[in-house]
């Protein structure tokens, strides 16, 4: 059977499932919660880029990438998320561009936090040294380079997809990752799961060794005997965004051992699928406004200055 076939039947077993279940009625919590966090990172990135203190420091930078990686992951989901609902038509080259875009940014986010962790423990770690190591013209270029190293693997596994596949210009009848990362088309598709596997683990392993040097490192400073000191909550913050980041990825990685499980009904699939992309993939980045940005004070300053009220009540105080 050839893998048109195969993608074909796949598809429609997909939309079948999807139907049955009116699985459409997630499209409206996406578009609630797109939009709602559409509106907050914007002006998040304005603050930070409007600042000229701000974007001097690596945090702050870090933070504005993550912002933007967001942006247009969430903008693509909603867009898939979409046209599956509405059973819009879409071609296998438009399909497979999205999905490449989509991984890339939430490969770039998760990078970039693991760098925000890394940030965090050489500032403890190398207080006096600090701006020496990590100036903003370099974290210009480790930026750059995130955004380079996450676009590769999608990137690579995209070309492949299209030169195996038959009719690249022929409209597919749903748009899935699983399809668009050439699982039918690429015969060493089981690395795939392998590779995010393995780049799951070295940031896991390098969040996990920097959270615990910060530990070792301020214990005797005192700042964790509170039970609600600033430290355990940043720490717990943190934490949770984190695993709320991480978590999605980890239940991709599950669809992809299910999707190779002939036993497995594919109404799981397509539950597991759908809640993934719809609120899973979610949740972190509605709660990185609030956790990682708004916290910030320098941030929030700088969005009370920019607010007009704020900025008359200035104006006529100086007056």
């Amino acid at each position: 059977m050839s893998s048109q076939t195969l993608i074909s039947n796949f598809t429609q077993e997909w939309m079948e499932s999807w139907l049955r279940w009116k699985l459409d009625f997630f499209l409206i919590p996406t578009t609630v919660v797109t939009l709602a966090t559409l509106l907050v990172n914007p002006v998040l990135l304005a603050c930070i880029f409007l600042s000229h203190a701000l974007r001097q420091e690596t945090r702050y930078l870090l933070l504005a990438n993550t912002l933007a990686a967001d942006i247009l992951f969430l903008v693509f989901n909603l867009a898939v998320v979409i046209c599956n609902a509405l059973r819009a038509q879409i071609p296998w080259l438009v399909c497979d561009l999205i999905t490449a875009v989509t991984v890339t940014t939430y490969s770039c986010a998760i990078f970039t936090l693991t760098l925000m962790v890394v940030d965090t423990y050489a500032a403890v770690r190398w207080p006096l040294r600090y701006h020496d190591i990590l100036p903003p013209a370099r974290t210009h270029r480790i930026l750059l380079g995130t955004w380079v190293l996450s676009a590769v693997y999608p990137l690579t596994l995209g070309i492949m997809t299209e030169v195996k596949r038959e009719n690249s210009h022929e409209n597919g009848g749903v748009c899935l990752a699983l399809i668009s990362l050439g699982f039918f088309q690429v015969k060493n598709a089981g690395g795939v799961h392998i590779h995010f596997i393995v780049v799951a683990l070295i940031c896991a392993l390098l969040i996990f060794f920097c959270y615990i040097r910060l530990y070792m490192v301020t214990r005797t400073q005192g700042i964790w005997h509170s039970r609600f000191s600033r430290a355990r909550v940043t720490l717990l913050a943190h934490g949770v965004l984190l695993l709320l980041y991480f978590a999605p990825g980890l239940v991709f990685i599950l669809e992809l051992f299910l999707f190779r499980m002939e036993e497995i009904s594919q109404d799981l699939r397509v539950w597991i699928s759908t809640v993934n992309m719809c609120v899973f993939m979610l949740l972190p980045r509605a709660f990185a406004p609030y956790l990682y940005g708004l916290r910030y004070r320098e941030i929030s300053v700088t969005l009370m200055q920019l607010l007009p009220q704020h900025r008359r009540h200035n104006q006529t105080t100086v007056s």
